[in-house]
């Protein structure tokens, strides 16, 4: 495999490490997690100036027709920085929802605006009772007449608060735990019977819980075929844990680094942390472990993005060791740096929140090696 990046993937990457490097020194993004919204509009403007937004958007509106290899470059870049806009939901997950599922009217009217920074979109799939089960769902949407009808409750779904449409996950046909029968509508935030419940999460994003009680939605906002809308969205979730992976192989380098720096500065018994035999071995297997992950980061997305046949078992594969690294890593950083590790004021601490965030979400590292053995 070929793993250079293009000339245009490296300006890519050359701006992002600079936007990263101007804006979110840990006091600047402690600022930012205490407003309102959870992140700064001004970046997110800059992102939209800078053509991020629209990287997974095909060029016909208005987009980039990039990859998973150029979210990937951006996920890793924003990790470094636990970038807090919500890039992921709003592009990642919601443009691609649009992108792969929906009609050429619906992609006029709504892509446009995600690549130019003023529409924000999000996917709203986990329920109370689904854990990690993405087929898990009893919000149900029923036809009336040219519309559909839906009721239901949504849980943790990202930066809601902001968005202004929502692509939702129902079911209108079969059981509660049928992979047939699930079809995803696009609604607006601001629709009745919408209430959406914004909070802040422990890792310093944004989160909502959604009740959706009458929502009347037109068939023509349907994403994906009716009743089988379930590839679509396991399409979504794919693209989701490798965007996520590569945020993670971005905090993971972050912290090693720091941690490796810290021995060489602080001293004990007349000799830095470093000269010790033993901690020198426990920053070799953190190196080590995060080498791992980025080559296992950079084998999924590339088997994905040319349709390999074993490219989901290599997405799962990812999900699980990343989960795992993440936390050894994280537990190793924070030993090494003593009771400073735990303080709000040094950042190792908020890069290994996000890193148990990250293992959570989309199924978690267990679930994942059941997934992976099957």
């Amino acid at each position: 495999m070929n793993f250079d990046i293009s000339s245009e993937q490296q300006i890519l990457k050359d701006s992002v490490d600079r936007f990263v490097q101007d804006h979110y020194e840990l006091d600047k993004r402690q600022l930012l997690v205490l407003t309102e919204q959870g992140f700064s509009t001004d970046n997110w403007q800059t992102m939209a100036e800078l053509g991020w937004l629209g990287v997974s958007v095909p060029e016909a509106h208005g987009g980039f027709g990039g990859n998973e290899i150029d979210t990937m470059i951006l996920m890793e870049a924003f990790g470094k920085g636990l970038v807090l806009e919500p890039f992921f939901a709003s592009t990642v997950l919601g443009a691609k929802a649009i992108a792969d599922g929906g009609n050429e009217a619906l992609k006029t009217e709504m892509l446009p605006g995600v690549v130019e920074g003023s529409r924000q979109l999000t996917l709203a799939y986990a329920e109370a009772q689904s854990r990690f089960d993405l087929e898990d769902i009893i919000t149900h949407a029923k036809s009336d007449g040219e519309d559909y009808v839906i009721n239901g409750h949504k849980s943790m779904v990202l930066h809601a608060g902001s968005a202004q449409q929502i692509v939702v996950s129902t079911r209108t046909s079969g059981g509660q735990a049928d992979k047939a029968g699930i079809s995803l509508f696009l609604i607006d935030a601001d629709a009745p019977g919408v209430e959406i419940t914004s909070f802040p999460t422990v890792d310093g994003q944004q989160a909502s819980e959604i009740k959706l009680e009458g929502v009347k939605v037109s068939s023509a906002r349907l994403l994906g075929e009716l009743d089988n809308g379930y590839e679509l969205l396991n399409a979504l979730a794919t693209a989701g844990i490798l965007a996520l992976a590569a945020e993670a192989v971005g905090a993971m380098e972050i912290l090693y680094k720091d941690t490796v720096a810290y021995t060489q500065e602080r001293e004990q018994f007349d000799h830095a942390l470093s000269d010790f035999q033993v901690l020198q071995h426990r920053m070799v297997d953190m190196f080590m472990e995060y080498e791992q992950c980025k080559s296992l980061l950079y084998r999924a997305t590339l088997e994905v993005v040319q349709n390999s046949a074993g490219a989901q078992r290599s997405v799962h594969a990812l999900k699980y060791y990343v989960g795992k690294m993440g936390t050894f890593i994280g537990e190793n950083a924070v030993q090494l740096h003593g009771g400073m590790g735990t303080t709000e004021e040094l950042r190792i601490g908020h890069y290994f929140k996000r890193l148990l965030v990250i293992d959570a979400q989309f199924g978690n590292s267990d679930h994942h090696l059941a997934l992976f053995a099957a």
